[in-house]
């Protein structure tokens, strides 16, 4: 379970710093700064997965925390 944590933890910042940079992008009229899409690209499927992973990571945090 600790490694499955850890790996959450992580996604939730990534995607944090992604959601992040993409208002600041559109904040300074800077453009698109969406990491994800830089990193992966038009595979639209692994970034939609990504984005996926993130939300129930961050469910999974949460319920975490909730349950404590």
């Amino acid at each position: 379970m600790k490694n499955l944590h850890t790996v959450a933890f992580w996604l939730v910042i990534v995607g944090g710093v992604n959601w992040g940079l993409v208002g600041l992008g559109n904040f300074l009229g800077a453009g698109n700064l969406n990491l994800v899409e830089k990193v992966l690209g038009s595979f639209s499927g692994a970034s939609d997965l990504f984005y996926v992973l993130v939300g129930l990571s961050a469910i999974y945090l949460l319920w975490g925390r909730v349950a404590k």
